[in-house]
């Protein structure tokens, strides 16, 4: 199609006449695809075009412009919550808190952006900022002794520039290191600092290259002493803090991988009369949530893939098949008017028309699922030669996204995931349900697609290897890594000893601190414990546990079984714990971690308690009902 239409979605060209996404010169994670047709990408794009012809009036452009010097960084310094210091002398504590949990890599991505900063504003003739030494003297990383030496992390930033220099040349991409075995996929030690080490280093010799969409690298998360936090597992309070601490160390592993980090700016969202497609994700949660309170994920987009999975799922060609377009904009129309009526009928609407609905929402959506600030981001990672660091990033991503975005393409990708195990049937594997979702996540009608001319096809590829790796990696990517738990703790116990000291009564205060420390060090060398878990809303008893180098989690859950069923406790809630044959199941509880530097933490079942208490000594561990499990009425 050659016709001009207002949306910038045009400047991807048409369908491509090749067989193969690959040519001769490109990179070899390009040639890791060449036997994946990018067919279904371009037929896509076409089609997109055709169901907006008409809608001109909506293709509205976000009016981006070049930042001036020093305006990115001081965004930047305002999503990473160190708004204060761009100038107030005065107001430092919290940026000093959030500074002094950071790593060496982490506060080197950050001096950068406040010593660009300042010089951009000693160019202007404005008041100058704190100088960069003068803040950093004071955020003490407690790294190791050997860390602490180093006065400025500039010789590590110089060091680790030369070394991603000289090694740009080097193909280490998308490689199975170890094939038919997972690899490891470290989440104990910050990426960046990973990436670090790997630069220093040397990458392994003789690795195969990936072939096709079936020979995806395996990867496991190591567990170590303290199990491994999936996203839902904390507590709102603690969640908000995770993703400005991704957001560092999402820079900080891009600066040491040589990587531009691209961000737009918040697009200004306008106001529809419309109801359902259109509507920022917000206001569509705060309408549904009116009707069904905590609601996750828009009850359309539950609606819909309900209804492809009951009956679309086993359809040969299913999201590649396009319905009719003029069936399509009158269901679009039916919906807004009957759904929240309940009168709309799903059983007879067609499941190509329904799949059709489901990517018109996704792309009707006023700003992309992706966020217009990171869409450039989750692009960029395809520039990134490294699997496990792609992943790493996209990991980092995830975390940043708001939490409607973020449980709303989770839903999306749960979906697709499905659609992918029926491929036998349904004849979508992994990579054409890849290049359908693709264009609907990437190409959105009010952000501007500028792509250099020949790169168009790298582009599509690369943004289709993202959607790929999101539908394939998406239980490492909704993992939240053990480092930055470990962060949250810090902060958590930072701003309990700051606000601690506010007190008059320091002499006590002191005395306490002193006292909680001896404390700390005697629990630490304590090689057994006896502590007490409740479970307040189930019993009115606790249950006394005693601790060994040995106690996990799943201990002391089957312990509370068994003494549940042999000794006749006080149940409060009959119905919801026991189950018809008056049994209880270990899946229908959950041992929670609540207070002391954390604000609540579902435990993993391989969580070794001895270690978490000299952790987080202060705490509470509470036993409650499972909130996914199916309740026994």
């Amino acid at each position: 199609s050659t016709r001009n239409h207002p949306c910038k979605m045009n400047q991807l060209p048409p369908k491509s006449p090749l067989a193969s996404p690959v040519s001769e010169g490109t990179n070899s994670r390009g040639e890791a695809l060449d036997n994946l047709s990018m067919d279904s990408f371009w037929l896509e794009v076409e089609n997109i075009k055709q169901s907006a012809e008409g809608e001109q009036e909506e293709c509205s452009l976000a009016d981006v412009k070049t930042p001036e010097e020093g305006e990115a960084e001081a965004e930047w310094l305002q999503d990473a919550g160190l708004s204060e210091l761009l100038g107030d002398r005065g107001s430092d504590g919290d940026n000093l808190v959030l500074l002094s949990t950071l790593t060496r890599t982490q506060t080197a991505a950050v001096q950068r952006r406040l010593d660009t900063y300042s010089r951009s504003r000693r160019r202007k003739n404005k008041q100058p900022v704190r100088h960069v030494r003068d803040i950093f003297a004071v955020g003490n990383t407690e790294e190791t002794g050997a860390e602490k030496e180093e006065s400025s992390p500039d010789p590590l930033w110089h060091n680790l520039r030369t070394a991603n220099a000289q090694r740009k040349t080097q193909d280490y991409s998308c490689t199975v290191r170890n094939p038919g075995k997972e690899e490891v996929f470290n989440m104990d030690v910050a990426y960046s600092e990973q990436a670090a080490v790997l630069l220093k280093g040397s990458f392994l010799p003789e690795s195969r290259k990936l072939k096709d969409g079936n020979a995806l690298t395996k990867f496991k998360i190591p567990k170590g002493r303290l199990g491994v936090t999936r996203i839902g597992d904390l507590s709102a309070q603690d969640m908000k803090k995770i993703p400005t601490l991704a957001l560092i160390e999402l820079t900080a592993l891009c600066d040491i991988l040589g990587c531009e980090l691209k961000r737009n700016k918040a697009a200004k969202l306008k106001t529809t009369e419309k109801r359902l497609f259109g509507v920022p994700l917000n206001t569509l949660l705060e309408n549904d949530q009116k009707l069904l309170p905590n609601t996750k994920v828009p009850l359309l987009l539950q609606a819909l893939l309900s209804c492809l999975e009951k009956r679309g799922l086993e359809t040969e060609g299913i999201l590649r098949v396009s319905g009719s377009q003029t069936r399509i904009k009158s269901l679009e129309q039916k919906l807004e008017r009957e759904f929240y009526g309940g009168l709309f009928r799903w059983d007879d609407v067609h499941q190509n028309d329904v799949s059709g609905l489901l990517k018109r929402f996704i792309r009707e959506l006023p700003a992309p699922l992706l966020t217009a600030e990171y869409l450039p981001a989750f692009a960029a990672v395809q520039n990134i030669p490294d699997l496990k660091q792609r992943l790493q990033a996209l990991n980092l991503l995830i975390l940043i996204l708001p939490e409607p975005n973020r449980n709303t393409l989770k839903a999306l990708l749960e979906f697709l995931s499905k659609v992918v195990a029926r491929e036998n049937n349904n004849k979508m594997n992994l990579w054409n349900v890849s290049t359908v979702m693709a264009p609907n996540l990437f190409m959105h009608k009010g952000l501007p697609n500028k792509i250099p001319e020949g790169k168009e096809k790298q582009l599509a590829e690369g943004a289709a290897d993202v959607v790929r790796m999101m539908i394939h990696y998406q239980d490492l990517l909704w993992t939240v890594s053990s480092f930055l738990v470990a962060q949250v703790r810090k902060l958590n116990e930072s701003n309990s000893k700051r606000y601690q000291f506010c007190d008059k009564r320091i002499k006590n205060l002191l005395r306490k601190i002193h006292a909680d420390k001896e404390k700390v060090e005697k629990n630490q060398a304590e090689p057994s414990k006896t502590v007490k878990v409740h479970a307040s809303l189930l019993l009115k008893d606790s249950l006394e546990v005693h601790l060994n180098n040995a106690t996990r989690v799943a201990d002391v859950l089957r312990q509370f079984q068994k003494n549940l069923c042999q000794n006749g406790w006080n149940i409060v809630n009959t119905v919801n714990l026991l189950k018809c044959n008056n049994s209880v199941e270990c899946t229908n509880l959950l041992l929670y971690e609540v207070g002391g530097n954390i604000g609540e933490h579902c435990l993993d079942p391989d969580t070794y308690l001895l270690d978490l208490y000299h952790i987080n000594p202060h705490a509470e561990w509470i036993i409650k009902q499972n909130p996914s499990y199916p309740r026994m009425f």
